[in-house]
């Protein structure tokens, strides 16, 4: 998977329509297993509203949308809800949006309005991240080379995350997947080929978070 955003972490927002109550969860999955496990959790928090309307993605190329607008009319609810997902590309994400009826039809454009607003206010709870795939390359020097290798680490926009010292120096680094093979060039170039090189199969998402 290529870097994505998703929510970092759960959030609930409530918003007020003309008496009637919108309240939206929002969660990080990452299967249709958490999002029918979340919904049923939910429907039972909320077991005297009357209605639980909800939308996730899912997949490093979105393969799986789902929307419900349980009872409101058609359009007005899931998917509002899945086009602010979709308006930022939040992946592995779901929110659902509890409503409690206050008494005053809203109508389809306020119906619209309040399911896509309280959907964007439990995002700015939860918060945004960009998940960038990272791999952990270890790479074996004397230590008269340390110097020189550790700069051109820490000057390559990648993260030192551990300088093990024995008999030799051992730099652990994750580098951005597309970033990877041109610091093993660029370190067997410094070293004239005197450093040994271990890349790990993973890949390590590191979570950098997003302004909203």
């Amino acid at each position: 998977m290529d870097k994505y955003v998703t929510v970092k972490a759960f959030g609930q927002a409530e918003i007020v329509e003309k008496k009637s109550r919108f309240i939206a969860n929002v969660k990080p999955i990452t299967s249709e297993d958490d999002a029918v496990a979340y919904i049923e959790e939910i429907k039972k928090k909320y077991w005297d509203a009357r209605h639980n309307c909800y939308a996730y993605q899912l997949g490093d190329k979105n393969q799986i949308q789902r929307y419900s607008d349980d009872g409101e009319p058609g359009g007005t609810a899931g998917m509002p809800i899945l086009d602010v997902l979709r308006g930022k590309d939040i992946k592995n994400t779901i929110i659902v949006v509890t409503r409690y009826f206050g008494g005053t039809l809203l109508g389809t454009g306020g119906l619209v309005r309040a399911y896509s607003l309280s959907a964007r206010e439990g995002i700015a709870v939860a918060g945004l991240i960009e998940r960038i795939p990272h791999i952990k390359q270890h790479f074996i020097v004397d230590y008269t080379l340390s110097g020189k290798v550790q700069y051109e680490i820490l000057n390559g926009g990648h993260i030192l995350e551990d300088t093990i010292y024995t008999d030799k120096v051992e730099f652990v680094v994750l580098s951005e997947v597309n970033m990877s093979n041109k610091l093993v060039e660029n370190i067997i170039n410094i070293t004239g080929n005197n450093v040994k090189v271990i890349k790990d199969e993973a890949v390590v998402y590191v979570d950098k978070d997003i302004e909203i």
